[in-house]
């Protein structure tokens, strides 16, 4: 039998919406963790509405083993704000599984704002993200609470995939354009995650009030990018990498670009709580080998039906998800607008376990910090990288959301005191990269090459 909680108790990590889809995952991850020798990860609970979905949660997880009997269960709602305080209280971290976050996410990050705790999701929602930096920044920079969206597949890989493209940029070598080519591969039926398309149809849906959130605050300065802005076809075969691929709108090039904007504004990066002298110096020289570029992500096929999907969905989202019936069908019919692609009930664990990712980043700069001065448009070196791993949202969102929590966890005094911001410039410069490629997912540099310029 599980513990509810403990008076006074106060739990390293909790993780909110443990007993949905994705929340299950991240139980699974982190309980690899729990108790282990060289884990900061002593004590862990589960919140959620439904104390038996959330024992359920845990046995699932936990198999073929027992569930640990020191992993507590705890009630809260997110439309309950006392619950969510009350839940603030009793741990120094929470995990947020509870999407949308637009819809369920703001009380959440009110609450962690509020008391001082730190907080870190899964969320893929520009619109949600940016309101929430927009309303409880200054609050969470007062109080000492760190909150990170972004920290799973959304916007993981591509953050440390354009950090590490922009290091092998070395001097003299500039770069300009850095684009993301991601592929999803199985040998069985890609299936997507129900939340992740829940998410898109309310992201087109609120896409005006992200630019009017935008219009409403101040201007912030932007990256000094060396060359003029890189513009590349919507839709190219890309044959350095064998592949069809397809500009699209993505969370991850605004996560990038907010985290390219607060190193414009913070060139050494954020300074710690209480950083040594060892850890400040390594943490500014990680920094001072980031060069900033124009990013984009692209989406891949082997191909044109494929891309053909991509662009069924796209139209679909972007004619119907601007009217309620229209939204109604979207979420009513996920496997008919989307080909096949999401479904109601999530893919099996066979799909899962056969499903891969590998995103690509190609860099296009110039060889020489003197091109660029004298008006040379045309980049002439080309740097190649690439991420790879297990499937995106099941298995790589609950390693990348697990290891930045135990980061927060056990390196708490190397981080930023508190305040909103994106998860490449609060991760960037630890050992994230490391952990990652510890826990199955490779970063590897493929070429560098010296184009017709």
């Amino acid at each position: 039998m599980n513990p509810t909680q403990q008076p006074g108790q106060v739990y390293d990590i909790v993780i909110l919406g443990a007993s949905g889809f994705t929340g299950k995952y991240v139980v699974r991850e982190a309980l690899k963790f729990l108790q282990t020798p060289s884990s900061p990860l002593k004590s862990l609970a589960l919140a959620g509405r439904n104390p038996t979905r959330l024992t359920q949660s845990l046995e699932w997880a936990a198999r073929p083993n027992p569930p640990p009997s020191s992993v507590a269960i705890l009630t809260a709602d997110t439309s309950d704000p006392d619950s969510l305080r009350r839940l603030c209280s009793q741990t120094k971290l929470i995990l947020n599984c509870v999407g949308p976050f637009r819809i369920h996410g703001d009380p959440v990050v009110a609450a962690c704002a509020d008391s001082g705790c730190d907080y870190l999701d899964i969320s893929g929602e520009p619109e949600f993200m940016e309101r929430m930096e927009a309303n409880y920044h200054e609050r969470a920079e007062e109080t000492g609470s760190l909150i990170v969206s972004a920290c799973g597949f959304d916007s993981i890989p591509a953050e440390l995939g354009l950090l590490f493209n922009s290091k092998q940029w070395v001097p003299p070598l500039v770069p300009n354009q850095i684009e993301a080519y991601l592929s999803l591969e199985s040998n069985k039926k890609i299936a997507g995650n129900f939340g992740t398309y829940e998410s898109a149809v309310l992201g087109v849906a609120n896409a005006e009030k992200l630019k009017e959130l935008r219009r409403s605050r101040p201007r912030k300065p932007r990256p000094s990018i060396r060359g003029p802005p890189a513009k590349g076809p919507t839709l190219e075969n890309q044959k350095k990498i064998g592949l069809w691929a397809l500009k699209l709108p993505s969370a991850d090039a605004v996560v990038v670009r907010r985290t390219l904007t607060t190193l414009t504004e913070k060139p050494h990066g954020l300074p710690g709580l209480n950083e040594s002298p060892e850890q400040i110096q390594k943490r500014e020289l990680f920094w001072s080998t980031i060069k900033p570029a124009h990013f984009g992500v692209k989406i891949t096929s082997k191909s044109l039906f494929g891309i053909f999907r991509y662009v069924t969905l796209g139209v679909s989202l972007g004619l119907l998800s601007k009217f309620s019936f229209g939204r109604w069908l979207l979420l009513k019919f996920p496997s008919v607008f989307s080909l096949g692609w999401f479904q109601k009930k999530g893919p099996s664990e066979e799909e899962i376990e056969s499903a891969t990712f590998k995103m690509w980043f190609i860099g296009r700069g110039y060889s020489e910090e003197s091109l660029v001065s004298e008006g040379k448009t045309k980049p002439d070196m080309e740097i190649i990288t690439r991420i790879s791993g297990p499937e995106i949202g099941y298995i790589t969102t609950p390693i990348t959301l697990v290891q930045c929590g135990l980061i927060v966890l056990g390196q708490r005094e190397s981080l930023v005191k508190g305040g909103v911001y994106t998860p490449g410039i609060v991760f960037g410069s630890t050992d994230i990269q490391q952990r990652l490629e510890d826990n199955g997912i490779s970063f590897e540099v493929i070429s560098k090459i010296k184009t017709q310029g």
